[in-house]
């Protein structure tokens, strides 16, 4: 089957998307389809949105591929008899994030009006999908309340599990993502000034362009609290063979997102590492990967509370291996394979 995989991009910045299209391109290939990745840039200004949504809009792949999978907002406004979405997250400004102070768009008449007009694009671009498919719970069911839209749950596996291993869990907790506000590494620091046990602290990724003032913010929060001989912030790309050992040799993952669209690879990765998972009750999509006290800890993102399980995880390093044990048993109740992807998406 001729396949065309499309995705917008934002320039210089990798994120879950990137490595999704990336492995489902692989993935397909192994599976003897011949496939063709699209990519084109986006950028979230709203003052560009509506532009960028028309010029999509235009483009009729019908000649070009026998199927088209679409991936990160706003691809699926292309046009194919045969398109598939896997919708990966909104526009989240104009959805979920809309009255927050993350959501970008003025609240003003004109500000309403770009929200409309996104929406309404949406609502277009998904209906007319052969098939809608979702990485998450939290994603179908915003589909579900913003856009009337039904979405069958695909969650996205990694490339190559094996690559990870594991290793004696040493005195850190490891928090690895995309530096940038709403990932909420703050949060982790916060809650460490208030464990009673020796436990330590590594923030590693890379950061959003544009995010010198929040690393700023960063470091003098963590001396503010004196932590500096218990966190140490890492601010730049991580090669993998360091990224492997991050996971091998940590006590266990952190990971406090607002509202993450699905479970966040870092999460993946430390179960593939079998790692437990630290997280919280609103970091979203994560909390269908975690069962409290079963493969992680769910807490609510109230620092105290945060540092008691810090602690929790420091100081009981036999339950805290069983959780990690147990993170590998969850991927496969949960079904997250290749197998099931391609499965699913080319059915």
């Amino acid at each position: 089957m001729r396949i065309v995989i499309a995705t917008s991009v934002a320039p210089f910045v990798d994120g879950g998307s990137t490595y999704i299209v990336e492995s489902l391109g692989s993935e397909l290939k192994a599976r003897s389809h011949d496939v063709e990745i699209l990519r084109f840039p986006f950028s979230e200004d709203y003052a560009e949105v509506l532009h960028q949504l028309l010029a999509l809009r235009l483009f009729d792949l019908s000649q070009d591929c026998d199927r088209l999978i679409t991936i990160r907002t706003p691809s699926h406004l292309l046009k194919h008899p045969n398109k598939i979405a896997w919708f990966i997250h909104h526009y989240r400004g104009a959805y979920d994030l809309w009255g927050t102070k993350y959501q970008y768009i003025p609240n003003t008449p004109e500000g309403m009006a770009c929200r409309e007009a996104i929406i309404a694009a949406d609502n277009v671009g998904l209906r007319e999908a052969a098939g809608v498919f979702c990485n998450s719970g939290v994603v179908r069911d915003r589909l579900r309340s913003f856009n009337g839209v039904e979405a069958e749950v695909v969650y996205p596996p990694l490339l190559a599990p094996h690559r990870f291993y594991t290793a004696d869990g040493e005195d850190f907790l490891l928090y690895f993502s995309r530096l940038t506000h709403h990932k909420r590494q703050w949060l982790a620091i916060e809650g460490l000034r208030h464990t009673r046990s020796a436990v330590k602290l590594v923030i590693a990724g890379s950061p959003d362009p544009g995010v010198e003032p929040y690393l700023g913010d960063l470091d003098r929060l963590i001396d503010k609290y004196g932590l500096r001989k218990r966190v140490t912030l890492v601010p730049h790309w991580v090669p993998e063979d360091e990224k492997l050992e991050l996971f091998a040799r940590c006590l266990a993952l952190v990971y406090f997102p607002l509202n993450e669209d699905s479970y966040g690879y870092p999460s993946l990765e430390a179960h593939a590492a079998r790692k437990a998972v630290l997280t919280t009750t609103d970091a979203g999509g994560t909390c269908e990967l975690i069962v409290n006290g079963h493969n992680g800890f769910i807490t609510p993102p109230d620092p105290e509370l945060i540092g008691s399980a810090m602690d929790k995880l420091y100081n009981d390093r036999q339950a805290t291996q069983e959780m990690g044990r147990a993170g590998e048993r969850r991927i496969e109740e949960l079904r997250i394979t290749w197998d099931n992807v391609a499965a699913r998406l080319l059915a």
